[in-house]
């Protein structure tokens, strides 16, 4: 069976995390995602670090599946081949800097005037309006302005999430928004125009801490344990491993008590008998769980919390996380070919008895330029010409 989007063409003026995300997932599905980039530097995340053997780790992660067109959209001729290229599309993502896209002349307004069914996905910073509106952005800069880093680290020291949660929460609204429209249209038969901003998606993911703080509450930090319930976190084990487990009621609790810790008298103790009790006394409580868990390994732990039922989880670093078990045997490791040859994929996270995963190469900066410019109609003459005068 084809994939589901295999008769979509996304053209993607597109940098960093944001929309290349959104767009490798609709390449996963089967878009056709050409991705245009500066010629010579191209994305200037391809430039990040050189550590996924040799190639940046941000671009090895949401570029694969695309084809690379090297453009300059400062040049006339350039623009005219912009032009072209969504004469023939069904999506058009970009993520430039505010304004970028408007004084290159391919504004919301022409847009839908000259393309009435290409669907237009704006990604920014802080959104289409508004003071913020031209605040450059980035992913440490969103995660403060929402209060991500408000809640993230320890008492001592705010921390920013280890991953891209701005970029990834802008990327993911635009993946479902651009789909949501490419819906529409099939009923419809128009085009939309999107706009997705990292503030606003990241706002929507701080929905728990800015609810419990609605009042005059404030969601103290608590490094990996939780906030607001106890114990729910890591603990050391005896020989050097951390294991991670939430107790989510007070049935868990006197569970773990009688089980895990093989006393159950402290699930009674005044001082941990119930959520908030523990949550006040969470030092204290600390103290007693590992002193029980210093004797043993971090394989008694887990095992003890498995008979028990109770959640938990081991603390693994990011090489672990290529040899976990779980991805091991469910083969959930793939390839992908890039131009320092194959490199480890994740399979997509949702997955179909109907269709293949789709793991097409990494490109290279303007790989595919002279191919799509063939496709348009220049002979290689002209794309030659092209090439001398800087335009592609």
């Amino acid at each position: 069976m084809p994939l589901p989007l295999s008769h979509i063409t996304v053209v993607s003026l597109e940098q960093a995390i944001a929309a290349p995300l959104a767009t490798r997932h609709l390449a996963d599905l089967g878009a056709r995602v050409i991705k245009i980039e500066r010629p010579g530097v191209g994305d200037f995340a391809r430039h990040y670090d050189t550590a996924a053997r040799g190639l940046c780790s941000h671009f090895v992660w949401v570029n694969r599946s695309k084809e690379s067109l090297s453009l300059n959209l400062k040049a006339s001729a350039g623009q005219e081949i912009l032009a072209q290229l969504l004469a023939q599309a069904d999506v058009f993502i970009q993520n430039l800097a505010p304004g970028a896209v408007e004084r290159l002349g391919f504004d919301s307004g022409r847009l839908r005037a000259d393309y009435p069914d290409l669907i237009v996905c704006h990604v920014s910073g802080y959104g289409s309006d508004g003071p913020y509106r031209n605040k450059k952005a980035y992913d440490l800069l969103i995660q403060a302005e929402t209060g991500v880093v408000s809640v993230t680290g320890s008492r001592a020291e705010p921390a920013k999430t280890g991953i891209p949660v701005a970029d990834i929460a802008g990327g993911m609204y635009a993946y479902s928004s651009i789909l949501a429209a490419l819906f529409q249209r099939e009923r419809s038969g128009a085009g939309t125009v999107l706009h997705v901003s990292l503030f606003d998606g990241l706002c929507e993911w701080m929905g728990f801490p800015a609810y419990y703080s609605l009042g005059s509450a404030h969601l103290p930090r608590a490094g990996a344990s939780h906030a607001a319930i106890a114990p729910y976190g890591p603990f050391a084990s005896g020989n050097g491993g951390t294991v991670l487990f939430a107790i989510q009621n007070q049935r868990e609790w006197a569970r773990f008590c009688a089980s895990v810790l093989e006393k159950p008298e402290i699930a009674t103790d005044p001082r941990f008998a119930d959520n908030s009790r523990r949550v006040q006394n969470r030092t204290l409580l600390r103290q007693e769980i590992e002193s029980v868990f210093a004797g043993l390994t971090l394989a008694d732990i887990v095992e003890r919390m498995e008979r028990a039922q109770i959640a938990n989880a081991e603390l693994r670093d990011a090489q672990e996380f290529w040899q976990h078990p779980q991805l091991v045997a469910r083969g959930r490791i793939a390839e992908v070919e890039s131009p320092v040859g194959p490199l480890p994929a994740l399979q997509p996270a949702t997955t179909s008895d109907h269709w293949p995963p789709r793991f097409d190469p990494i490109p290279e900066t303007g790989g595919h330029t002279r191919s799509l410019l063939a496709e348009l109609g220049y002979t290689s003459e002209a794309i030659e010409r092209l090439r001398g005068d800087g335009v592609v």
